[in-house]
């Protein structure tokens, strides 16, 4: 249940006293008989599944947790996490109020994962034994995650993600690799094939938090922040247009499409993360 606008005013701290008790006194004439001050948790995606970043509320001053992870919430009480390819059919959110406790358990629904076949890669961008390679793949994985870890007071995961390219939809989230008939792990991203050179926007407001013009494997890559540990990446980029800390917004120009890194051609593969829980960004343009 939503709880009216006029009862979230009465609630602030922000207005007079006069004005509270106006507020309070129209509720009482109009014959409302809600709970004022409800302690509530509400969850706003619906049906989410595996690989979901899933949106909430909180009614009330209280905290909210998923498992041990306290989850921070904006300034009007809204949280966001994520839920990883092999989620649980269940995941309860915790709140702690002042007074009470209170959980609500969410099914996420399970998803069956298709077989993905890549062949014509160079064997050193599949099995790679250099050691100097190997200690340059550390690095690089080091920076993207440390760019995929902040935690900022944005809010723009709220907004509604459109697609950062065009093109024909050549890989999904979730399925199994085999690349070069060598089984590999699972691929995390939405794959847009396109010819080099195709323009790459941003799909919703952010901040760049990184940008790499040849990582070892996913070659052209763009990191943006869109705040409370939610981030997008963008790889194989053949150019990119925008710079670090840059505020970039929806719809905006980032890159174009390329085949670098290991790439057996021309297309983007968009990410989505949590942290470091990896997402569909795919869910996000179908919700």
């Amino acid at each position: 249940m939503r709880i009216p606008l006029i009862i979230q005013l009465a609630a602030s701290h922000r207005i007079s006293r006069y004005i509270r008790a106006t507020m309070l006194f129209i509720l009482m004439i109009t014959g409302y008989s809600g709970t004022v001050f409800a302690n509530q948790i509400e969850v706003i995606t619906e049906s989410p599944g595996q690989g979901s970043m899933i949106i909430g509320k909180l009614s009330g001053n209280g905290r909210v947790f998923v498992g041990s992870q306290e989850l921070q919430l904006t300034r009007n009480g809204y949280f966001v996490f994520g839920v990883g390819r092999d989620a649980p059919p269940e995941v309860t959110i915790n709140a702690k109020f002042n007074t009470e406790e209170k959980s609500l358990s969410i099914p996420i629904k399970s998803r069956h994962w298709k077989i993905e076949r890549v062949n014509g890669l160079p064997p050193s961008k599949v099995n790679p034994k250099s050691k100097a390679v190997l200690a340059r793949i550390t690095k690089e994985a080091r920076l993207v995650k440390a760019a995929r870890n902040r935690e900022s007071e944005m809010e723009y995961f709220k907004m509604k993600f459109i697609m950062p390219a065009k093109g024909r939809i050549s890989g999904v989230y979730g399925s199994q690799r085999v690349l070069n008939g060598e089984p590999k792990r699972p691929h995390y991203g939405l794959d847009i094939a396109n010819k080099t050179g195709s323009k790459v926007i941003a799909p919703a407001d952010g901040v760049v938090s990184l940008i790499h013009s040849n990582m070892f494997y996913s070659g052209g890559t763009i990191v943006i922040d869109h705040g409370y540990g939610i981030s997008s990446t963008y790889i194989h980029l053949n150019s990119i247009s925008v710079k670090n800390g840059q505020k970039v917004a929806q719809g905006e120009s980032i890159g174009t499409i390329g085949a670098t890194g290991r790439a057996s051609g021309p297309h983007l593969d968009w990410r989505l993360n949590w942290f470091n829980t990896r997402l569909d960004p795919q869910l996000l343009i179908n919700d």
